[in-house]
């Protein structure tokens, strides 16, 4: 499940995934990105509390965004304390123009210095 939350810049959709990430998902965030960057490169912020049923590919998965909207795509900051997801953001840098990172929870002001 997909749940948007404030953002500390114009620039960076923040969410947080729990559970599994679903199709409806997809459509919520892919409409988000629509209607907030027309067009612009974005990044997201991705708060990933819980390692159950949610996994990095799982959240790629469910991010299918269009070509367009993968164009537009800069940074992806992943904030969890399980290393599985951190290891796996780090396989994230192999997709095509997209930068992926890793922060633990309690170096979230470190990741939206990432982010800008």
């Amino acid at each position: 499940m997909i749940k948007f939350l404030p953002s500390e810049n114009d620039s960076t959709i923040a969410v947080e995934f729990t559970g599994k990430v679903t199709e409806e998902d997809a459509d919520l965030l892919d409409k988000r990105v629509a209607q907030s960057f027309n067009g612009d490169k974005f990044n997201i912020i991705a708060f990933v509390p819980e390692v159950e049923g949610t996994t990095f590919q799982g959240i790629i998965d469910g991010m299918k965004f269009d070509a367009k909207h993968w164009s537009q795509f800069q940074k992806f900051a992943i904030v969890s304390d399980k290393s599985l997801i951190g290891t796996a953001a780090n396989l994230g840098n192999m997709l095509p123009g997209i930068k992926a990172k890793h922060f633990q929870s309690d170096e979230i002001d470190d990741a939206w210095e990432w982010l800008s």
